[in-house]
């Protein structure tokens, strides 16, 4: 066995994203003991600045040890108990994961299904809550396999007027879109620190509103999960009454998370979502004069992560392996029905750039006319430009 050195990559994927160098050097600072004072004090400035990100002032914020799919668990498993009626809206993979993951719990799933690349219908999601008394509905804010953007205000709102609280999956939206847990009254929510947030993966940032901890706090049965409980977790991170342990935290990952909020906060979270949309459209300006398709309508288009339709002929899969070979660029493939079909391009964090949008470009030329279709960069790039600015 050798020191492993990963080849430098630009990492357009759904995700992760690029971390910049301070947050990989945030990373390598010194390890201390996950009850050092210091560290403790880290701990309660993280928990802050998620409430400030999720816009969620009266929440319970933390980041969870694991990747975004963790916060999903946590969320399902300590707001559901056996027998309860839950409404999951399915419009993704992501959806069909929070379904099985609240079978998996003994919750009475009620399926709300849409197509591939279509928002959640709150008018479905309606006659669905009118239909059986739900606990809880769940959906995803930013779904990523799909590319698609739900109405999360209105979700919310719809639930609340049916006595139901929501989790909400914020895996690809926090930090890209906006996020108001507290205007949204969102009762649960969680994210991930790979995707808009530019930290390395495996922490994933949640916060619980406090009809969702009264919810918790009322439990019959203890939560079907020992590492994810709430209350564990929270005997831990609240600095009220000292801290209990509960497992040894992930010290030096936490240290790139606190370092990725310093420099969002720096750039400001408005001046972040406004970056996201602004390359996003270099983007979409760029793609559509190569003659490529997003199937996903505009008014639905999630900024990060963007859907490209493969022509017919052309190899998708061939074409993302040339362009990892000849430019170091990473883009990810279709997930589920669209398996084959389109490109992912993740334009996300420090990832979403308007050097990377004319990289892409360049790359997404050269796979395509290696497959021999016929394509006018300049022109493409001309056409990117003129949307970023620059």
């Amino acid at each position: 066995m050798k020191t492993f050195q990963p080849p430098r990559r630009v990492l357009l994927g759904p995700g992760p994203s690029d971390v910049p160098p301070r947050v990989l050097l945030a990373t390598a600072r010194p390890t201390i003991g996950h009850l050092d004072p210091a560290f403790l004090q880290m701990m309660d400035e993280i928990r802050s600045a998620l409430a400030r990100l999720f816009r969620a002032p009266q929440y319970a914020c933390l980041p969870l040890p694991g990747p975004g799919t963790a916060g999903m668990e946590a969320a399902i498993m300590n707001l559901l108990e056996p027998g309860q009626a839950v409404v999951v809206a399915v419009n993704g993979v992501f959806g069909r994961r929070m379904a099985e993951m609240a079978e998996r719990a003994g919750a009475e799933v009620i399926r709300v299904e849409h197509a591939m690349g279509e928002p959640v219908d709150p008018a479905r999601v309606e006659a669905a809550l009118w239909a059986r008394g739900a606990k809880a509905l769940a959906f995803v804010h930013a779904e990523t396999s799909t590319g698609v953007l739900s109405d999360a205000g209105q979700l919310c709102a719809l639930a609340r007027e049916h006595g139901a609280m929501t989790i909400v999956d914020c895996v690809t939206s926090l930090g890209g879109v906006a996020v108001d847990a507290a205007g949204w009254s969102a009762d649960v929510l969680y994210s991930g620190t790979q995707k808009c947030l530019s930290a390395p993966p495996g922490l994933a940032p949640f916060a619980l509103g406090p009809r969702a901890r009264e919810a918790v706090a009322g439990r019959k049965l203890r939560a079907r999960t020992w590492l994810y409980d709430f209350d564990l977790l929270m005997g831990y991170w609240d600095s009220k009454g000292g801290r209990a342990y509960h497992h040894t935290a992930p010290v030096n990952a936490l240290y790139g998370l606190h370092e990725a909020l310093v420099a969002l906060e720096e750039e400001g979270l408005e001046a972040a979502i406004a970056r996201h949309r602004r390359v996003h459209e270099g983007f979409v300006a760029g793609v559509e004069m190569l003659g490529l398709r997003l199937p996903v309508p505009a008014a639905s288009r999630l900024p990060q992560l963007n859907v490209v339709e493969a022509p017919a002929g052309v190899d998708e899969a061939k074409a993302r392996a040339l362009m990892l070979e000849r430019f170091n660029l990473e883009i990810g493939g279709g997930l589920a029905d669209w398996a084959g079909r389109v490109w992912r391009v993740g334009l996300m964090g420090a990832s979403a750039t308007p050097a990377n949008v004319r990289l892409f470009l360049e790359a997404m030329a050269y796979a395509l006319n290696a497959q021999g279709r016929r394509t006018d960069l300049l022109a493409a790039l001309d056409a990117a430009d003129r949307k970023l600015g620059s």
